[in-house]
């Protein structure tokens, strides 16, 4: 995941003798599939969480496919999405044959807007999923509120909000089904991988199953008990979603590291607060109060004027200039994420005009955002104050007086 080029990079995973000496495990016994390593970080994932179960998949989009299905989701259902989030959020919907309706998000989260969910409900609307966009929790009170009076699931796509909280709880426990993601940005990683949670547990076996060709029982479980060689039965269409011992492996190892690692980047994202404060034009991260932010990445909005479609241009260039500077300084920056409406599958396939989201169209179309990943090191806390000073005098010269 790193550029030979950056000296400060995006993000860099922590690995150590604990990663390796999991790996090897595995690799001696000769169990590499989905096995006693992925009981074992589905156990202590659902714990660190406070879920009663978790289920370990291949990735957080098959986790969000998984969970769709699971759901009894349909061609000709409609489900709602923020208009801004990495691209599987709606891909998963399209999937089945599906409609995702796009919503508007708020610019202070950069989370859906739940002000404007109500008016996106037809009859043909199954459920919403909100995305706890770069760790920071949607507004789930009034998310379940809204769609427990008009009758709708909720799925928290929590892919970037490991150890994110609201109102004292862990995201991926206040809708229906909350699914997470293990990809090397996040702050803990298995390489690829995916987590499904929820507290329903005909949920949780159904997608078990799912993630496993349908089968009614795992091969460990099988392995584990009389009559080993009888197979499985395949009741259901499932699919070949599973996770692997040898990336399980690597997740336990992460679980161990979890609590230093989120600590490091809560007092990162501090750091850069206050290092950033006194630059106007450039909008940090707030957290609201009752939050707790996953600090999965820091993302500021670029606005040395306030974003509007006529000036969206001028704003893209200036910020085009920004992160090149940086860049040829060997520090990584990207944009925020994707807008799906934007996109050309999606603006074609449902002939989508930008105007109707003013604030992707005047924000997000060229996406006029900053986005900082921190490394994953707890070492780097003991660091980054130093490593902070060398963008902060590439922005303030050359970006100071935009």
């Amino acid at each position: 995941m790193t550029d030979a080029r950056m000296k400060i990079p995006i993000t860099k995973p922590l690995f150590g003798d604990e990663e390796r000496a999991n790996i090897q495990q595995p690799l001696e016994s000769g169990w590499v599939v989905q096995g006693p390593f992925v009981k074992q970080f589905e156990d202590r994932f659902a714990t660190f969480v406070g879920a009663p179960d978790a289920v370990a998949t291949s990735s957080c989009t098959t986790a969000l496919h998984v969970a769709l299905v699971a759901l009894g989701v349909k061609p000709g259902d409609e489900v709602i999405v923020p208009a801004f989030t990495w691209i599987s959020t709606a891909n998963v919907v399209e999937y089945l044959g599906a409609r995702p309706v796009f919503c508007d998000v708020d610019l202070e989260t950069f989370n859906i807007d739940v002000g404007c969910i109500e008016s996106l409900v037809t009859p043909q609307t199954v459920g919403i999923i909100p995305v706890h966009l770069f760790g920071l929790p949607a507004d789930m009170a009034a998310i379940v509120a809204l769609a427990d009076q008009c009758g709708l699931w909720v799925v928290e796509d929590a892919a970037c909000a490991f150890g994110a909280r609201y109102r004292d709880r862990h995201v991926g426990l206040l809708g229906d089904v909350g699914c997470f993601s293990f990809h090397p940005r996040k702050s803990i990683t298995t390489g690829e991988g995916g987590m499904i949670t929820t507290l329903r547990s005909e949920l949780a076996e159904l997608s078990r199953s799912l993630r496993d060709h349908g089968a009614t029982r795992s091969d460990l479980v099988r392995h584990e008990n009389p009559e080993s060689f009888l197979l499985a039965e395949y009741p259901q269409l499932g699919f070949n979603y599973r996770m692997t011992d040898i990336q399980a492996a690597v997740g336990c190892a992460q679980m161990d590291r979890a609590p230093d690692i989120l600590a490091c980047r809560a007092q990162v994202a501090s750091r850069y607060n206050e290092a950033l404060g006194e630059l106007s034009w450039l909008r940090r991260p707030s957290t609201p109060t009752g939050y707790v932010h996953g600090n999965q990445a820091y993302v500021c909005l670029f606005a040395p004027d306030e974003p509007t479609p006529s000036n969206v241009e001028i704003l893209s260039r200036a910020r085009s200039d920004l992160m090149r500077s940086l860049e040829q300084a060997g520090i990584a920056t990207r944009q925020g994420t994707h807008a799906p409406v934007l996109a050309d599958y999606y603006a074609q396939k449902y002939s989508i005009r930008p105007e109707k989201y003013p604030k992707e169209t005047a924000s997000i179309h060229r996406r006029p955002l900053r986005k900082i990943q921190f490394q994953s090191r707890p070492e780097s806390c003991l660091c980054r104050r130093s490593k902070l000073h060398r963008p902060m005098g590439l922005i303030r010269p050359n970006f100071g007086s935009v």
